[in-house]
C-alpha cells in the first residue's frame, strides 16, 4: 500500500503537462519516437500532425542548443546548426509578420511569396551583419522588389554556418481559408526557393487540414513534398514518452519510478533504455505495476496498458501525446482522491475518469481551432452511437431551421459547407470526429463523444452523467 502511495505521488510530481506555447521544453521532457526520426531531417521540408502531437513542442526543441545537441546523437545533422523562428504562435514582429499584417497586405494586392521571402532575407542579414531596410514589413518587400541583384548577392555569399528556419501554427495567419491556403502557399514557394542556397534549409509545420488543401498547386511543389513526413505515436511510443517524463519526476519521486522501469542518465536528465521503447514485456510489466492487469475484478474488462490508449484515439485510429499524458495526470489525482487505499498507484475507474478529463480537454482544444465543431456536434447531446445518419441529420435540421449555414463561419469554417450537412459530416470525418460503420450508421470515438455528452452502451460515460 504505502509503494502505492509512493507511486501515486511520483507520477503526481512528473512533468506530464505536453503543452507548448513557445518556452523551451525541459531537457527530461526530450523523447524521440523512431517515427519521427524522419520529419526532423533537414530534407523534410514539410511535417504534419493534428493537434497535441508534437509541431509546437519540436518547433521549440529545434531552437534550444541543449535539446539539438540531444538530438545530435541520432541526427548528426542537427550539431552545430543555426535554427531561427520563421512563423509561431507567439507574436515577433520584427522577425516575422501577423495575422494584421498579412491581412493588409493581402487587401492591397501583395503576394504572399514577397512577404515570405522577406522573412528569409531579414534571418539571412542579421546571421552575416549586414544592414537592410527593416522599418516596416513593406520596406523590407520595397528593397526586395527593387533591389533584386542586391538581395541575391545576400543569398549567394559565402557562408561559414548552417542555418534552418522553422515555420509553426499558420492557422493563426489568417481566419479565411482562401487566404490562409495563399499564405501557405507562398511560403512553400519560399521552402523551394531557398532550396537554391547552400546550407540553408527550411521546415514547415502543418497541421492535417491545411496539408489537404490546394497549398501544394505549384511548379515543382514535388521537390519539397518528396520527404514530407507525419507526426503519429504508436502505443509503445506513447508509453515510452508516458515513462520519460516519469522518471524525470524530481528528487525521490523520479528515484521511486526508476525503480519500475529500465533507465540509464546522468546528473541533468534521464533516458529510457531500449526495450522501454517497443511494445515489449517490460513495458507492458511497467505500467501494470501502476495500473494493475485488468480494467476491472477480472480480464474481461480489458488491459489497462492498452485500454487507456485505445479508447483515447479519434477516429482514424490515433491517439495524441497530449490527450494520454493528460488521462494519466487525472487518473493518478483521482485515485488519489477517492481510492486512496487502493493496491495500485492507479485505480482502473479513475482511469476512466481519466478518458474523460482527456477528452473534456480535446473538445476545448478542437473550440478553440475550430468553433463550429462545437456547436455542431453539442446538438447531437444525450444521443447514444453508434446512430443512423438519417437521426443525426434530423437532429441538425431541428437544431437549426435556418441550414447549415446558419452556424458559426467564423475562423476556418468548415471546409465542405457549400456541400451542406454532407459537407459536414466529411469534415468531421476528415478531422477524425466521426466516423462510419459497415452497416452505415454514424460512431464517435470516445475520445470526443464523453466531451459532447454522446452516450454508448457500456462505453465510459459522460461527466454529466453517473459514472
Amino acid at each position: 500500500m504505502t509503494n502505492a502511495l509512493q507511486l501515486r505521488d511520483a507520477i503526481l510530481a512528473a512533468p506530464l503537462d505536453s503543452s507548448n506555447f513557445g518556452e523551451t521544453p525541459q531537457s527530461g521532457t526530450l523523447y524521440l519516437p523512431p517515427s519521427h526520426l524522419k520529419a526532423l531531417r533537414l530534407d523534410a521540408h514539410i511535417v504534419v500532425g493534428g493537434r497535441g502531437v508534437g509541431k509546437s513542442f519540436w518547433t521549440a526543441a529545434l531552437q534550444s542548443e541543449l535539446l539539438r545537441s540531444q538530438l545530435g546523437t541520432a541526427i548528426s545533422e542537427l550539431q552545430g546548426i543555426e535554427v531561427f523562428s520563421g512563423f509561431s504562435s507567439s507574436e515577433n514582429i520584427e522577425n516575422y509578420p501577423n495575422a494584421d499584417v498579412f491581412s493588409l497586405f493581402l487587401d492591397q494586392g501583395g503576394d504572399p511569396y514577397d512577404l515570405w521571402r522577406a522573412v528569409v532575407l531579414r534571418w539571412v542579414a542579421r546571421q552575416v551583419g549586414e544592414t537592410i531596410p527593416s522599418e516596416t514589413w513593406l520596406s523590407t518587400i520595397t528593397w526586395l522588389k527593387s533591389e533584386p541583384e542586391s538581395a541575391a548577392l545576400l543569398m549567394q555569399r559565402r557562408r561559414d554556418w548552417r542555418g534552418l528556419i522553422v515555420f509553426d501554427a499558420l492557422d493563426r495567419t489568417s481566419t479565411d481559408w482562401q487566404r490562409m491556403d495563399g499564405i501557405v502557399r507562398g511560403l512553400l514557394r519560399t521552402v523551394l526557393w531557398l532550396k537554391n542556397f547552400p546550407n540553408l534549409s527550411a521546415k514547415v509545420f502543418l497541421r492535417e487540414d491545411q496539408a489537404e488543401r490546394t497549398v501544394f498547386n505549384f511548379p515543382d511543389a514535388s521537390k519539397i513534398t518528396a520527404n514530407k513526413a507525419e507526426l503519429t505515436w504508436a502505443r509503445h511510443d506513447l508509453h515510452g514518452l508516458l515513462w520519460q517524463r516519469l522518471i524525470n519526476s524530481p528528487g525521490i519521486h523520479g528515484e521511486c519510478l526508476r525503480n519500475i522501469c529500465h533507465s540509464d542518465g546522468n546528473e541533468h536528465f534521464w533516458n529510457v533504455t531500449r526495450d522501454m521503447k517497443s511494445e515489449s514485456e517490460a513495458q507492458r510489466k511497467a505500467f501494470e505495476v501502476l495500473a494493475g492487469p485488468w480494467m476491472g475484478r477480472d480480464k474481461r474488462r480489458g488491459v489497462p496498458y492498452t485500454w487507456s490508449v485505445g479508447h483515447l484515439a479519434d477516429g482514424r485510429g490515433q491517439t495524441s501525446p497530449r490527450s494520454f499524458l493528460a488521462a494519466i495526470r487525472q487518473a493518478a489525482e483521482d485515485s488519489k482522491e477517492r481510492y486512496p487505499q487502493h493496491e495500485y498507484a492507479l485505480h482502473f475507474e479513475s482511469i476512466k475518469r481519466g478518458i474523460q478529463k482527456a477528452s473534456e480537454i480535446r473538445v476545448q482544444e478542437i473550440a478553440e481551432d475550430y468553433p463550429w465543431v462545437p456547436e455542431v456536434l453539442s446538438a447531437l447531446g444525450g444521443m447514444n452511437v453508434p446512430i443512423e445518419l438519417d437521426v443525426v441529420m434530423g437532429k441538425w435540421n431541428e437544431q437549426f431551421p435556418e441550414g447549415v449555414r446558419s452556424i458559426s463561419l467564423e475562423r476556418l469554417p468548415a471546409q465542405h459547407i457549400d456541400r451542406g450537412w454532407e459537407g459536414v459530416v466529411e469534415d468531421l470525418q476528415r478531422l477524425g470526429l466521426l466516423e462510419t460503420k459497415k452497416d452505415g450508421r454514424v460512431d464517435m470515438p470516445d475520445l470526443y463523444r464523453v466531451g459532447f455528452g454522446l452516450g454508448r452502451r457500456g462505453g465510459v460515460k459522460p461527466r454529466n452523467q453517473k459514472s
